[in-house]
C-alpha cells in the first residue's frame, strides 16, 4: 500500500491505519489473525490505547514476528500526571512486546482543565518528555473530542500529531484544524472515519476522506473483511462523484441535527447525566464488548432514567438538540440492548 508522510514526524505510514478498539470483542487468536491480515495488506500503522482492555496484548501477539522497523505503532494514555503516564507506558511496552512506541498520545484532552492538568508541574507532559529522552517514545501526539481546544493545543506547538473525529457528518475539523495541521506540518489522524459505526457505507466514507490529502483515517477494525474493503477503496483512488455528493447530502438530511458532536457544552447536568455518553451509546454498542460498555456507560445510562426534562441543558447546546427527548430515545436503544444480552 502507498505510504504517506505523517507530518513533521517524517514517519511513512499506510494511507489507512488499523484502529484497535473493536478487537477487544474477539478472541486472542482471531484478533491476531485480523491484525496480521491487515499487515499483509500493507497496513503498517497500528493505533490502540492503554485503556482498550486487552487490545495491546492481542496486537503484541500479532506482531511478535514482524520486523519492528516495518511497523509504526501508536498507543495512548489518559493519565494526567507524570507518574501514571510512565506506568501506563511501561505496561504498553510490555503488552506490545516492543522497546519503543513510535507515536505516544495524550488521550482525550477535551477541556481546558484537562490540558492545564496535563501541562502542569508533575503533569503527564513531563512524563512524555522523559519518555522521549529515554528512547521509549519517538514522537508526542494527542487526541481530542473538542476542536476549539484541539486547535489551541496545536498552536502551542508541542505535539507532532493530532487525532480528531472527522467524517462526512462530523466535518468541523475541515474548517480550521486540518488547514492548521498543514500549516504547522502536524500529522492529522482521522478518528471515527465511519462515524463510530453510524455510517455504514465504507466506500462513501473513505472517498469523502480521500479529498483531504495527507490525513490518515483510523477506522476501528474487527474483521479482516472490513480492512480488505477499506484497502480496496483507498487503492482504487476513486474520487467523489456527483451521485456520491447527493448521497452524502441525503444522509446528512436524514440525520439532521439530532446527533451529538460530544462538545459537552451541555455539562453539568443537575442529575449528573453524562449526556454525550448517552448519545453515543449506539456507536459503543456497534464497536465495543459488553463488559467495556457496562464499565463506562452503565452509570450514565442509569442516571439518564432520572432525567426530569428540567431544560438546563437546552440553552447550552450549540446545535439546539432536544436533549431530554433524545435521552428517552437512547434509553429505548439501551433497554433493547440489555434485553438482547440476557441469557
Amino acid at each position: 500500500m502507498e505510504k504517506v508522510r505523517l507530518g513533521r514526524t517524517g514517519l511513512l505510514v499506510s494511507k489507512v491505519a488499523f484502529g484497535g478498539i473493536p478487537i477487544e470483542r474477539i478472541g486472542t487468536k482471531e484478533a491476531a489473525q485480523v491484525v496480521r491480515g491487515a499487515i499483509d495488506l500493507g497496513v503498517n500503522f497500528i493505533d490502540t490505547a492503554n485503556g482498550y482492555t486487552d487490545s495491546e496484548e492481542k496486537i503484541g501477539i500479532a506482531i511478535k514476528d514482524v520486523p519492528r522497523d516495518q511497523l509504526v505503532i501508536a498507543t495512548k494514555s489518559s493519565a494526567r500526571d507524570k507518574k501514571t503516564l510512565l506506568q501506563h507506558l511501561d505496561l504498553s511496552l510490555q503488552r506490545l512486546g516492543t522497546d519503543y512506541i513510535d507515536l505516544y498520545q495524550h488521550h482525550n484532552i477535551s477541556s481546558q482543565e484537562l490540558w492545564d492538568e496535563t501541562m502542569s508541574e508533575g503533569g503527564a507532559f513531563e512524563g512524555m518528555m522523559e519518555a522521549i529522552r529515554a528512547g521509549k517514545v519517538r514522537f508526542p501526539g494527542f487526541t481530542s473530542h473538542d476542536i476549539p481546544i484541539a486547535v489551541r493545543i496545536m498552536r502551542d506547538g508541542k505535539f507532532d500529531t493530532v487525532q480528531l473525529a472527522f467524517n462526512f457528518i462530523e466535518d468541523e475539523a475541515a474548517k480550521e484544524a486540518i488547514p492548521l495541521a498543514r500549516e504547522m506540518d502536524i500529522g492529522f489522524i482521522a478518528m471515527k472515519p465511519l462515524g463510530g459505526g453510524l455510517l455504514g457505507d465504507a466506500k462513501l466514507s473513505m472517498k469523502f476522506l480521500m479529498q483531504y490529502d495527507g490525513i490518515v483515517p483510523d477506522p476501528g477494525i474487527e474483521k479482516l473483511s472490513e480492512m480488505e474493503e477499506i484497502v480496496r477503496i483507498i487503492e482504487s483512488a476513486e474520487r467523489l462523484s456527483t451521485d456520491d455528493e447527493s448521497a452524502i447530502a441525503r444522509i446528512r438530511a436524514e440525520l439532521g441535527d439530532t446527533w451529538c458532536r460530544r462538545c459537552n457544552y451541555c455539562k453539568p447536568c443537575p442529575q449528573d447525566i453524562g449526556i454525550s455518553t448517552v448519545f453515543s451509546i449506539e456507536s459503543f454498542i456497534k464497536r465495543m464488548p459488553f463488559s467495556r460498555i457496562m464499565a463506562f456507560s452503565e452509570k450514565d445510562m442509569n442516571n439518564a432514567r432520572n432525567c426530569d426534562a428540567c431544560g438546563s441543558c437546552l440553552p447550552k447546546c450549540p446545535y439546539k438538540l432536544d436533549i431530554p427527548a433524545l435521552i428517552k430515545e437512547k434509553l429505548q436503544v439501551w433497554d433493547r440492548y440489555l434485553q438482547e444480552q440476557r441469557p
